[in-house]
């Protein structure tokens, strides 16, 4: 399934360790693979007398391999399903939880959005993904991406640090690094749009056409007129000749406002 088995057991270590685990903590795994990851997670909260780590494996081959190896820790359940599929708050019931995972590289961005998106957030995400990717997500204006937009909408990463493609069986073509994501809670949402779903309208239109200016890729992306658009940015306090990668959190809130109304009439 093109996955890459992490076997380096240093790592793990210090993912475990950065994941900053306590007592009685609930950590969602999204596909242990061999189960490396899972066993120093295991043995952290046992360590902390108390938690408990729930697995999701797609790879029905693999499943009974993990339950075989850890049928003697209780606190290890393992599901088999697809993790876009599944509903956060369900799997926790409810419940505070951490994601702790090395992340399949085809489905990372997916992965995210399933989560910082769900009704029930985790508290932080500690994730293994391609280095590239993890500097995308930390990055700042003028070097903003959409994945960038959607990650720190809801939370403040940080890349902790790189992983060499020896670190995995087989190994990457790639560098990894260790991202965290320390989720914001409703109260502590610096931007909190009028819709996220608006939000994400806007932002993917004003992505959507590398290197052009942020008035014709909303005008585009939003079937108005850009006559329209130049207004509604300036309204917002945004020059319409900028590039949608100089764009902060609080000014895409701001083209929200005053967009997607007249968006909506259209």
């Amino acid at each position: 399934m093109g996955q890459h088995f992490l076997t380096n057991r240093s790592i793990t270590a210090r993912i475990v360790d950065v994941a900053q685990l306590k007592a009685g903590d609930c950590v969602v795994e999204v596909g242990p693979g061999l189960g490396i990851l899972t066993e120093e997670l295991a043995g952290k909260l046992s360590a902390l007398s108390g938690g408990k780590i729930i697995a999701i494996e797609l790879d029905d081959k693999l499943l009974p391999l993990l339950r075989e190896r850890f049928a003697a820790m209780p606190q290890v359940s393992f599901i088999h399903a697809d993790v876009l599929k599944t509903t956060p708050g369900a799997l926790t019931g409810g419940g505070p939880y951490k994601v702790v995972a090395n992340l399949p590289y085809y489905i990372t961005s997916a992965v995210l959005r399933h989560f910082l998106e769900a009704d029930v957030k985790p508290a932080s995400l500690t994730v293994m993904v391609q280095r590239e990717v993890a500097e995308r997500m930390a990055a700042k204006p003028p070097d903003m991406s959409l994945l960038a937009v959607g990650v720190q909408l809801y939370g403040k990463p940080k890349v902790l640090f790189r992983v060499p493609p020896g670190a995995f069986n087989p190994p990457p073509k790639v560098e990894s690094a260790v991202v965290q994501i320390e989720v914001y809670s409703l109260a502590e949402r610096p931007v909190v749009p009028l819709s996220d779903k608006d939000f994400f309208k806007v932002a993917q239109a004003g992505f959507s056409q590398k290197r052009k200016q942020v008035a014709n890729t909303l005008s585009s992306g939003l079937h108005l007129g850009k006559a329209d658009v130049i207004v509604g940015l300036k309204a917002a306090g945004i020059e319409p000749t900028r590039r949608a990668e100089t764009l902060t959190i609080a000014e895409w809130a701001a083209v929200e406002k005053t967009l997607i109304p007249a968006s909506q009439l259209r």
